[in-house]
């Protein structure tokens, strides 16, 4: 379908903005009544974390142009030490990962927690920024990764670093790989599609998308050293290329 709304779809579009503030806000400010009371016993802001989750996935269930869910099967546990990866096409993937029904903690870039009442309920979720670039700043989000993983709390990390403009995987960076051998965490490959087309680059409107993610089995790194990333970094993105093309074939 077309990413581009126009006429009907530009009043949908429209109607999206508003459901997108208007939510948003209500999570800030409840996400805010929550903190004094939840934080001093949640160390991983779980609750803060899943509703700011809830409240996404409640946007996508109020706009009529976006049809997002979960394909496949899900763990029969949910994930604890562990580090989720997957590719990354739009702004609208965190909408659409929101649906997994377990927290995590998401590394993104600083700039996005300094996004009005978005950003700011990132910081409240628990959330990890780093600034892309800044070697120390990658160390501290790393150190902050590491920690919420001691803790039973999964992180979710986009390993090509940024978005992809084309429908093709960009390289991975090492960080994510390093965080999970280090840590003994395992590694929960995910694939998204289909969402390309619900926030399109350099266009304010919103755009019909049907779009799914899936979850692949998780990759023990038990008896892994930093030497074995490049193995591990090609394991990851095999299985991330069937999981995607999976979806493909199901979203044809």
């Amino acid at each position: 379908m077309s990413a581009k709304p126009g006429g009907k779809n530009l009043a949908l579009a429209l109607w999206t903005w508003l459901v997108l503030g208007v939510i948003s806000t209500a999570c800030f400010f409840l996400q805010l009544a929550l903190v004094p009371i939840t934080w001093p016993f949640d160390r991983n802001r779980k609750i803060t974390g899943r509703l700011y989750r809830a409240a996404a996935v409640l946007i996508t269930r109020l706009t009529p142009l976006w049809d997002f869910g979960i394909a496949g099967t899900l763990p029969r546990t949910w994930p604890t030490r562990t580090v989720v990866v997957g590719n990354h096409c739009s702004q609208a993937d965190p909408f659409l990962i929101s649906h997994l029904p377990w927290e995590m903690k998401w590394l993104g870039k600083a700039s996005l927690f300094r996004i009005p009442i978005v950003g700011w309920s990132m910081y409240l979720s628990g959330d990890i920024a780093v600034v892309r670039g800044e070697k120390e700043s990658a160390r501290g989000a790393m150190a902050q990764c590491a920690a919420y993983l001691k803790r039973g709390m999964p992180v979710m990390i986009f390993p090509e670093g940024t978005r992809s403009l084309t429908d093709e995987l960009g390289p991975f960076k090492d960080g994510a790989f390093h965080l999970a051998i280090s840590t003994g965490a395992d590694i929960l490959p995910i694939a998204v599609h289909g969402t390309a087309s619900a926030l399109p680059v350099h266009d304010w409107r919103f755009g019909r998308a049907r779009a799914r993610v899936i979850v692949g089995d998780p990759i023990s790194t038990a008896g892994m050293s930093p030497e074995d990333v490049p193995h591990l970094k090609a394991i990851v993105r095999a299985e991330i290329e069937a999981l995607r093309a999976r979806l493909r074939a199901q979203l044809a």
